[in-house]
């Protein structure tokens, strides 16, 4: 007899959901998925086949996926973790870690894929905020080798080495946070970057085309082969703090999100979502851009097992 598959419970199937249910079905496990939308379930089944094979993986291994219209109705008897991704509001995931506080067994992991609020706050005081913490995955978290796994202020270590097994087993870039603040590590670090990317579109030094450009084809590109502090240090962390004395004077430090960013917003201009950014965004220019887009991952991630 084979031995049984182990279970993760997803609560949510939007596009992150669908995706994180695709790491565990491409990596052997059995995953009931939550989805109150019972007519987005052809599509949710769709999307999770779909990044299985973008994995290498047998997208028969879909059939592992058991859909279920409401989160009490999961079966948590059987899970190692579970995982939410609802949507990005805060009294909703507060009100579902309340429910599951009493459905789940106690020594399960309860984890919050939220990219800005914190696990602290998500578990408020339940009786088991002990066994909570942030499993943070970035879009399409399939591709994206990395996921944090955040402690919150409650949260007790061995939750996180727990969590931070399954994700190594499940071939995943572990990146450990140890303190609970807004946006994690890897968020705080892509939003310095942004603040300046749009400080210097607000101040007329560049077109967003040409920000994107530098990032793509200039230091970006060589993020895949080395992180920044890396970087820094294989070029002389000297030559770094000089630069750090010449240029972080002049660099934005508006606690207020650019002005150009607001202004867009305002006249819905929010990018494919609504056919216009910076750039128009038609229908056939968003499926090719996202089509290279994913390639150029896949690309990627192949680079990044070659390095072991």
């Amino acid at each position: 007899m084979s031995a049984a598959r182990r279970h993760a419970v997803v609560i949510g199937m939007g596009l992150m959901g669908c995706d994180i249910a695709a790491i565990f079905l491409a990596g052997g496990w059995h995953v009931t998925a939550a989805e109150p939308d019972a007519a987005r379930w052809p599509a949710a089944t769709e999307r999770v086949r779909a990044s299985i094979a973008q994995l290498d993986g047998d997208a028969e291994v879909a059939a592992s996926l058991t859909l279920v219209s409401a989160a009490e109705e999961a079966g948590y008897d059987s899970a190692e973790i579970v995982i939410e991704a609802i949507p990005e509001r805060l009294d909703l995931k507060q009100a579902l870690f309340a429910r599951l506080d009493a459905q789940v067994p106690p020594h399960v992991p309860l984890v919050s894929n939220a990219s800005g609020y914190r696990i602290t706050d998500i578990a408020g005081h339940i009786a088991t905020r002990g066994r909570c913490a942030n499993l943070h995955f970035f879009l399409p978290a399939h591709l994206v080798p990395g996921v944090e796994v955040v402690r919150g202020e409650h949260t007790d270590p061995a939750i996180c080495d727990t969590v931070a097994a399954i994700m190594d087993g499940l071939g995943r870039k572990v990146i450990r946070v140890a303190k609970d603040v807004p946006g994690f590590l890897a968020n705080r670090i892509q939003h310095a970057l942004m603040r300046e990317a749009f400080a210097v579109i607000d101040q007329g030094l560049a077109t967003a085309e040409d920000v994107d450009n530098a990032v793509r084809y200039c230091f970006g590109f060589r993020y895949l082969a080395a992180g920044p502090i890396m970087q820094k240090e294989l070029a002389g962390l000297e030559t770094q703090l000089e630069a750090g004395r010449t240029i972080y004077p002049s660099l934005c430090n508006s606690p207020e999100p650019s002005p150009t960013l607001a202004r867009l917003v305002a006249e819905n201009r929010l990018g494919p979502k609504t056919g216009r950014g910076f750039r128009e965004w038609p229908p056939e220019v968003t499926a090719r851009e996202r089509a290279r887009y994913e390639k150029a991952l896949l690309a990627a991630v192949r680079i990044l097992r070659e390095d072991g």
